[in-house]
């Protein structure tokens, strides 16, 4: 476990903006030097400089998840930089949003790309590093909508990071005996600004939301830090996802039944 995060040296993908910036501002305020990438090198500047006007430490660098010559050149760079990773957060999530046969398959390619291959790639280019260490901890981005059904308009985002969840306890199982921590943050109801990432397809359709209370990205920021201080498995944005991932795995089918007659009432 990591005991405390001062001197610690913590890079995080998709920090530009929502749960990343939140996180990269959480982990700094605690003595962490915060490596922010973002695709958007502006506003992962922009995240480097918030935290260092408040008397943190941190520098903000473009990093295109989907794009393996960007992240093995950040890996590189950080690396030669600082030596060590103490703390590896890939947070991505793109949206293709639409009824299921309204989705094209070079949405779903592209969403894949960058929600489960980015996860894959950022994991890659670093865990040589932490393996070597013996040391740190590894914080992958899934979401609720990984670990039990509440929306149908956005197939190719749920398979990703369903994937990413079962991803991230397999992965567990390798790094945790060699000293790594693990940890999958799955929110939901997070205000954040991913609707920019959202491209729709089809008719306009209501947004079917989890029925889970909505915190900030800064309540979020600081779950995620509790998650590695704790080194728990998988962090949660609320209670009451614990229970209805409960409920799903105790009874499938009825689980299922009530959520069709959720969704009906929203239509």
């Amino acid at each position: 476990m990591i005991e405390s995060l001062e001197g610690a040296v913590a890079v995080l993908t998709g920090a530009g903006s929502g749960i990343g910036r939140a996180t990269a501002h959480s982990l700094a305020r605690r003595g962490a030097t915060a490596v922010v990438s973002d695709v958007d090198a502006r506003r992962a500047e922009t995240v480097a400089g918030e935290i260092e006007a408040l008397g943190g430490r941190a520098e903000g660098m473009r990093c295109d998840v989907s794009l393996q010559d960007d992240v093995a050149t950040f890996a590189d760079t950080v690396l030669r930089r600082h030596r060590v990773v103490d703390i590896l957060m890939s947070n991505v999530g793109v949206i293709a949003k639409g009824d299921p046969l309204e989705i094209p398959l070079e949405a779903w390619s592209s969403v894949i790309d960058v929600n489960l291959l980015g996860t894959v790639r950022v994991l890659r280019a670093f865990l040589p590093a932490l393996v070597e260490q013996g040391r740190g901890h590894v914080v992958t981005t899934g979401s609720t909508a990984g670990l039990f059904p509440y929306a149908h308009d956005r197939l190719p985002y749920v398979a990703t990071k369903a994937a990413v969840v079962a991803l991230t306890e397999s992965l567990a199982l390798y790094l945790r005996p060699r000293g790594i921590g693990v940890t999958c943050f799955c929110p939901a109801g997070v205000m954040t600004n991913i609707v920019e990432q959202i491209r729709h397809y089809g008719p306009p359709t209501p947004i079917q939301p989890p029925q889970v209370p909505v915190i900030s990205a800064e309540e979020a920021g600081e779950l995620v830090v509790e998650g590695i201080l704790e080194n728990r498995l998988l962090v949660l944005t609320d209670p009451s996802v614990e229970s209805m991932a409960q409920r799903h795995v105790m009874d499938r089918e009825g689980f299922l039944t009530s959520q069709v007659q959720y969704l009906e009432g929203l239509a």
